[in-house]
């Protein structure tokens, strides 16, 4: 699971390192004693654990861990069953390390938070006490002292908080929600009106500012947002709201996105979420008593923002810099719990908890999976049940299959399951991936072998998945390491027909796992350059270019343009505006990745200055001959063209001239070039290990010659072999 936080903030460690002793070697070592933190805010509270390896002439296995703050008719309550908490709470546990993290804190959280393991051996629970006391605080303006004058008061305001922060540490002040610019200080001195508000933060932490104040009254303009951060699955609904007050009386009142802006109009200008087309139909605002809630529904990843109000009077516009709401929309992010086992010999009386670290929709059903298949009967978020100790469980929110929480073992670690690495991979056509999972058995394993749900075997049961290592399509492609409870699947010289979900599976004697949960899905794509927008003048257009993938890649990637096959420096954004002139072609890749670069387009037609390769890579038997193609054009007359190898320059001549490969004795009388309607093939035969190189083609007309930085075909020799046909293959990251 990943620990990514969903907020941060400023995190005071009072107290470090206690080491709690038990019997026979049992305990627990927190990390700190004492935690203050922001409401808000997400903190991690860790411990490490130890336990004896062998106790009661048996090996000692963990079998569950929890956190909890309090006890019911004297057992713990776990942290994650608690509805307070649903959608804030996340454990990590790695071997004996394990992490709570709580997002979203609020000061009900305020508590003392202890770890408790439990064992297989008699009477083998462990709780680490006394535990960890988090503080959960907000800053507060207050007012020390004031003096009442005509219109205005002078006062001196504290920026407070219960946690004493470093020494130094520097303010931020804002006065109706603007910052003062000239104010550093925790405290702030000045003549203060009746319609302005005041609020304050740390420097360093400006997403945890304190609630703003009316120093004279209560009727002074401010917006206080309900929730600083939330997070709800796709498809559900969410409520986004706050309270307000105007020194005035408002004319107009609405709520907008800051990462959305209206087109065509001033960009500083915000947009009436409910005028804009990506949310029509969807949303609702609710106003009165100086409440405003903003209802979203049908909620989508693209609906991921920071949410603001605004409101108007006629001489005031609220315009705040504080932060609003940050909604995330998410696929659901489920996990099942197991609670209050009872464990025998040969079987587990237990309640397994589908568990969400997202808001689900309201009343969502269930799908259960017992080994991976459907347990039909069962739709509620929870299941009890005697369950054996082979068998795994995993659960999904109806409408949402594709999204299951992992497979779990309920009596041990050894029953049926598959987890995979990943859900989903996105790769470059011509790149190589690795697709992993880990497994595990209540048996020996006979066989396992990787399986793609949209191939199968021609001539058997539709239903029988064929091995992908026997599978044609991947031949010479593929290659699987198992070991230790975990299998990889390597795919080099990706095509886009291998686009595809893949899958792992094991038999034993007694079982096969044939799961109808979902396996990797593995998208295989190329870059493309696509005109967004274009107008066109006498001799040149002015256009706006996109660096464009079927894959989304992280954010803040660093883009490369090129022209004419050269890189353009400046450049390093997705989107690329300039006056383009018709003989230019222009193409981009990703910075890490250049290897990989889209195929160069031309903007105004199809006789622009270019070059595209048929394979970015080939691998041929020494003493074979092979083909090295591509296709070109050009917006004027060719006077020359020839091949080249970037490994090799003409001795005595200017390191930068490439030299034409007909005329290099190392190829003499093996080389042979045919050059016909845009298209030019290199052949060459009787092939030497020393052959192994770029090769690059090249054409000059009476203006112009094609000098590209941009990757040609590489070519790798190897031992012979008669009997094989060539075999392409490239190795890259994955994105």
């Amino acid at each position: 699971m990943s620990l990514t936080a969903a907020a941060s903030g400023f995190v005071v460690f009072l107290l470090s390192v206690s080491v709690v002793q038990g019997q026979n070697d049992y305990g627990v070592t927190y990390t700190s004693t004492q935690i203050c933190a922001f409401k808000g805010s997400t903190v991690d509270i860790n411990c490490t654990y130890r336990y004896p390896s062998r106790e009661n002439d048996r090996d000692t296995t963990v079998d569950e861990t929890l956190w909890f703050n309090k006890r019911s008719y004297n057992e713990p309550v776990n942290l994650r069953t608690e509805s307070e908490y649903a959608g804030r709470v996340q454990y990590h546990c790695d071997k004996n390390d394990c992490t709570l993290r709580i997002t979203d804190l609020r000061e009900s959280d305020s508590a003392e938070y202890k770890f408790m393991f439990i064992t297989n051996q008699p009477g083998g629970k462990f709780t680490g006490s006394p535990g960890v006391t988090l503080n959960v605080t907000d800053l507060q303006v207050k007012v020390i002292r004031s003096t009442n004058f005509w219109g205005s008061t002078w006062a001196e305001l504290k920026c407070h908080s219960s946690c004493r922060f470093p020494d130094r540490s520097s303010y931020i002040w804002y006065k109706n929600g603007q910052k003062i610019e000239t104010e550093t200080s925790s405290s702030y001195s000045s003549y203060f009106y009746p319609p302005d508000s005041y609020s304050c933060a740390v420097k360093g932490h400006e997403d945890f500012v304190s609630l703003p104040v009316c120093v004279n009254d209560e009727s002074c303009y401010k917006v206080i947002y309900t929730d600083r951060s939330i997070c709800a699955s796709r498809g559900s609904s969410v409520d986004i709201s706050c309270s307000y007050s105007s020194y005035e009386s408002i004319t107009s009142s609405f709520w907008f996105s800051s990462d959305r802006r209206h087109q065509g109009q001033n960009p500083s200008q915000p947009e009436d979420l409910s005028k804009d087309s990506q949310y029509e139909g969807r949303v609702r605002v609710k106003t009165e008593r100086r409440r405003s809630t903003l209802r979203i529904s049908d909620l989508r990843e693209s609906d991921s923002a920071q949410y603001h109000f605004t409101f108007r009077t006629e001489n005031f516009v609220w315009r705040s810099s504080l932060p609003g709401t940050t909604l995330t929309v998410t696929d659901p992010n489920l996990e099942v719990l197991v609670i209050r086992p009872t464990v025998s010999q040969y079987y587990t009386w237990a309640e397994l908890k589908c568990h969400s670290s997202c808001r689900l929709p309201v009343h969502p059903s269930f799908i259960w999976y017992k080994n991976g298949q459907k347990i039909q009967d069962e739709t509620s978020s929870n299941y009890k049940y005697y369950f054996s100790r082979a068998d795994s469980y995993s659960c999904a929110l109806k409408g949402f299959e594709d999204h299951p929480a992992p497979s779990v073992c309920v009596h041990d670690e050894s029953c049926y399951k598959v987890i995979y690495t990943d859900r989903s991979i996105c790769a470059f056509r011509g790149s190589s991936v690795d697709i992993s999972c880990s497994y595990s058995s209540d048996e020996s394993i006979t066989s396992s072998f990787w399986f793609s749900s949209d191939r199968r075997h021609q001539g058997q049961n539709p239903s029988q998945p064929e091995d992908l290592s026997k599978d044609s399509q991947y031949e010479g492609r593929v290659h699987v390491k198992t070991e230790r409870g975990r299998s990889t699947l390597r795919i080099s010289d990706l095509r886009e027909s291998d686009s595809a979900q893949y899958h792992f599976t094991f038999i034993t004697y007694n079982f096969e796992w044939n799961s109808s949960l979902p396996g990797t899905t593995l998208t295989v794509t190329d870059l493309q350059v696509k005109v967004i927008r274009s107008t066109v003048y006498r001799y040149y257009t002015r256009t706006e270019l996109m660096c464009h993938s079927s894959c989304r890649f992280p954010d803040r990637s660093s883009y490369i343009w090129y022209k004419n096959g050269q890189k353009i420096e400046t450049e390093t954004s997705s989107s690329y505006s300039s006056n383009i002139y018709p003989p230019d072609s222009y193409s981009c890749a990703v910075k890490g990745h250049e290897d990989f670069v889209s195929l160069p387009v031309c903007v105004h037609g199809e006789s622009c200055y270019k070059v595209i390769y048929t394979n970015r890579s080939i691998c041929a038997f020494r003493g074979s001959s092979v083909d090295i193609s591509c296709s070109y054009s050009s917006d004027e007359s060719i006077t020359s063209s020839f091949w080249f190898s970037s490994d090799r320059r003409h001795q005595g001549q200017n390191p930068s001239q490439p030299e034409d490969l007909s005329k290099d004795s190392q190829y003499e009388g093996r080389v042979h070039v045919k050059t016909e309607r845009r298209r030019s093939t290199l052949r060459i035969s009787d092939l030497r290990e020393s052959d192994s190189a770029q090769y690059h083609f090249t054409f000059i007309t009476y203006y112009f010659e094609w000098r590209s930085s941009l990757p040609g075909t590489t070519l790798t020799v190897t031992g012979t072999d008669e009997h094989k046909s060539l075999i392409l293959v490239t190795t890259s990251p994955v994105l």
